[in-house]
This record gives C-alpha cells, structure tokens and sequence, in this order.
C-alpha cells in the first residue's frame, strides 16, 4: 500500500480536517503504543499501520 492510498482511507474514515490530527495524537496499542505517524516515521510499512488503525477503529472486514 502506498502512502497515497493510506492517506486517503484515513480522510475517507475520519475526514480530511481529522485524520492528520487524529494520526498524530492517536496512541495505538496494535503499533506497540505509537501514533500513525510515529510508527510510520519509524518505518512500518504503510499495510502495517493502517492494520492497526483498521483494528482500532473496529472498520467492517470490507475495509481492511
């Protein structure tokens, strides 16, 4: 997944004024207690992140 695509699930999620915010305030316990963006600055693969993200928010199977 590329960052581009990421992103975009994250505004379509959250919306466009959020998901940066939320991304960088947002501890996740799947990204062993990180933020999106700390974990993406770390180098996770953007799949990994929005995995994460896709289990914290409870998103429906169709959205992984």
């Amino acid at each position: 997944m590329r960052l581009t695509e990421f992103w975009a699930r994250m505004d379509h999620h959250l919306g466009t004024a959020y998901a940066r915010t939320w991304a960088e305030t947002q501890v996740v316990q799947e990204l062993d207690g990180r933020t999106v963006v700390e974990a993406l600055g770390d180098g996770e693969a953007a799949k990994v992140v929005w995995r994460a993200v896709w289990a914290h928010l409870n998103l429906p199977p169709s959205e992984r």
